[in-house]
C-alpha cells in the first residue's frame, strides 16, 4: 500500500479529534527503522468521548471488519471500548484498531512513551518511542516480533549516536 494512504488515515483520524497513539511497524518506520508494514496500528483512548469520535471516522473511512469484508460489518462503541484488537479495512487500506497492547498497556499507560512527530505537512501525532516498542516486542516474543528486534535496537543505537 503506497505511503500516501497511510497518511490519509492518519489525517483522517487526527482531523476528527481521535486520541490514538501509532504503534506497530508503522511506528518502528515512523522513528526511522528500515522496516515495511502493510497496515496502520493505533493503540485508542477508550472513554465515550473518543469513542464516539472513532465511530465517525470510521463511518468517514468506510471500515469495516477485515474477516468477511463482504458482510459488511463495522464495528461498535462497544467493541471500541474494550480493550481488545479490531482488525479492520478501510477504503485506504488495514487499520488495527488496539484497546491495549503487550502486558494490557492502555492509551493512558503509553502517552508517557509516546512522542509527537510531524508525519506529514500539517500532521503532528503520537508515536510509541523505539524503546518501548523494543520492550513489548520482546515481552510478546512472538516470530514478527523477534525478526524486529535486531533492527529496532539498531536503529534505537543509531539514534543515541546522533
Amino acid at each position: 500500500m503506497p505511503e500516501h494512504k497511510f497518511t490519509a488515515t492518519l489525517r483522517a483520524l487526527h482531523d476528527g479529534g481521535v486520541e490514538f497513539i501509532l504503534v506497530g511497524g508503522l511506528a518502528a518506520a515512523v522513528n526511522g527503522a528500515p522496516v515495511s508494514t502493510f497496515d496502520i496500528d493505533v493503540v485508542h483512548s477508550r472513554d465515550a468521548a473518543n469513542v464516539a469520535r472513532i465511530l465517525s471516522v470510521l463511518e468517514a473511512l468506510d471500515a469495516v471488519f477485515r474477516i468477511q469484508p463482504e458482510r459488511r460489518l463495522r464495528p461498535n462503541a462497544s467493541h471500541l471500548a474494550s480493550a481488545g484488537h479490531l482488525n479492520l479495512i478501510t477504503r485506504h487500506g488495514p487499520m488495527d484498531l488496539l484497546g491495549t497492547i503487550g502486558r494490557d498497556l492502555s492509551y493512558q499507560d503509553l502517552i508517557p512513551h509516546a512522542v509527537e512527530l510531524d508525519i506529514s505537512e500539517n500532521l503532528r501525532i503520537r508515536v510509541l518511542d523505539l524503546e518501548t516498542l523494543i520492550a513489548i516486542k520482546e515481552e510478546l516474543g512472538g516470530e514478527k516480533d523477534r525478526a524486529m528486534l535486531p533492527i529496532l535496537r539498531r536503529t534505537l543505537e543509531e539514534k543515541r549516536r546522533r
